[in-house]
């Protein structure tokens, strides 16, 4: 066996050898299409997605970049059959080769159906499908929300209808309603509507997009939507295609609508027909009452009244025995009377003890009275000193004694201000001690005259 070192074929580093299989690789794949089933799929943190791409006889590590997962339209799951679109590559740091996915697609109506029914018994397992959940519409909704495009025909057709039947507030939240953007939207609308408070609130919502195929409803299939509309605390009706086409959204929602429109006939009532029930109401309210009211007459005129002096008859005839009864029922009276009287007359033996009786009880009532009446004329005087002191310390008097004066016209009045007292010819101080007439001080000083006790006059006879 011959040396290596003998040879003149070149040696490779592993990292220049790795570097060549990569080149080799993406030059030769640079676009390639598979289809498999995804198996053990994970998306992190960064957005990114990383899954294996299988199916009975091999595994090919599948990567796709956070851009391209956030336009997929649909969420990928383990066991999903999918055609991915991309190009090969390598990973040095474990010599394995996988696919740089750009695009990625359900393989086909039946990969997409399956995913649904899975998704379906998952959530109905929750018991997000219970009918006991469900919410009843109102009759006559003030204002209507509608989750949809708002450039669509749909809209058109909701508008129109609800034009037609019953005129009513509508609130439009836009909100794309395909594409891989859509499902997020949607379930914005929703939850935003149900956070909206005071007279913008709606009473109902519509959720609606006209038809298509299982891959454009698909958004009205994904679990945030499914789960934004259970729990709205408004009541919910699904519009979503035509009414062969069912999605998720319809067996969570509170009514479904075969098509937009039928969504707007259930939501509002037909003004004419209210109008014309409402009339019809009226007019056999009257007649019943035209009814009742001629059957009252008639049992009036049928009830014959007897005449004046046979209704006073009876009394008369009451009067009559009463003033026969009555002399005799005054004899029976006073015998009686006399005899409770002959009954209640006392001897002199027996007066007098009852006025002993009534002396002692009376020597006893002043014994006890002169105690109590000292205690209440004690409580009364210390009382009445209480509110004189207080009456004291209130007084207008007490202000004077330090320092103030009152000042007032001839008539008695307050003067509050020095512009009054300036239009006033004469006026009254009071000092604690007196009063002494002043006038303003273009006005000649009157003379000074005291209340109480003379005074000595002095600068203070005038106050300007």
């Amino acid at each position: 066996m011959s040396d290596s070192s003998s040879t003149n074929q070149a040696e490779l580093s592993v990292s220049e050898l790795a570097a060549s299989l990569k080149r080799t690789i993406e030059t030769n794949y640079d676009h390639v299409v598979v289809r498999g089933e995804l198996g053990r799929v994970t998306i992190a943190k960064s957005g990114h997605m990383y899954a294996d791409l299988k199916d009975d006889k091999a595994v090919l590590n599948t990567i796709m970049w956070r851009g391209q997962v956030e336009r997929l339209p649909f969420r990928p799951e383990e066991g999903l059959e999918v055609i991915a679109t991309g190009r090969l590559s390598t990973y040095e740091g474990r010599s394995a080769y996988q696919l740089i996915a750009g695009t990625m697609r359900p393989a086909g109506a039946g990969a997409l159906m399956q995913l649904l029914e899975e998704r379906k018994k998952k959530l109905a397992g929750e018991g997000l499908f219970d009918p006991k959940h469900k919410k009843k519409l109102p009759y006559l909704p003030r204002t209507i929300g509608v989750v949809t495009s708002p450039t669509g025909a749909v809209i058109r057709d909701i508008l129109h209808r609800i034009r037609d039947r019953f005129p009513c507030r509508v609130i439009v939240w836009p909100a794309l309603v395909q594409g891989e953007q859509a499902a997020a939207q949607i379930t914005a609308g929703i939850r935003g509507f149900n956070a909206m408070a005071g007279a913008d609130r709606p009473d109902v919502l519509i959720v609606a997009r006209g038809g298509g195929s299982i891959e454009d409803l698909w958004p009205f299939n994904e679990e945030i939507v499914v789960r934004a509309a259970f729990e709205s605390e408004i009541p919910l009706i699904s519009a979503v295609g035509h009414e062969t086409d069912t999605t998720l959204i319809d067996y969570v929602s509170d009514q479904r609508a075969p098509t937009p429109t039928g969504a707007a006939e259930m939501a509002v009532p037909v003004r004419t027909e209210l109008l014309l029930s409402t009339s019809e109401s009226a007019e056999r309210l009257k007649r019943a009452l035209s009814r009742a009211l001629t059957r009252s007459r008639d049992k009036l005129a049928a009830a014959r009244l007897p005449r004046p002096d046979m209704l006073l008859q009876p009394a008369r005839q009451r009067l009559d025995f009463a003033a026969t009864n009555l002399p005799k029922a005054a004899l029976a009276l006073t015998q009686k009377a006399r005899l409770r009287l002959s009954r209640l007359q006392l001897s002199p033996a027996m007066l007098k003890s009852e006025i002993r009786q009534g002396y002692k009880r009376l020597r006893d009532a002043a014994v006890r009275a002169r105690p109590a009446l000292m205690r209440l004329i004690e409580r009364r005087t210390k009382a009445l000193a209480t509110e004189a002191k207080l009456l004291e310390t209130l007084s207008y008097q007490a202000t004077l004694k330090r320092g103030y004066a009152l000042v007032r016209d001839r008539d008695g009045r307050l003067i509050r201000s020095a512009a009054v007292a300036s239009g006033t010819e004469q006026f009254k101080v009071s000092f604690a001690d007196g009063d002494v007439a002043a006038t303003p001080l273009d006005a000649a000083p009157p003379k000074l005259k005291s209340q109480s006790a003379p005074r000595t006059p002095g600068p203070q006879g005038s106050l300007f």
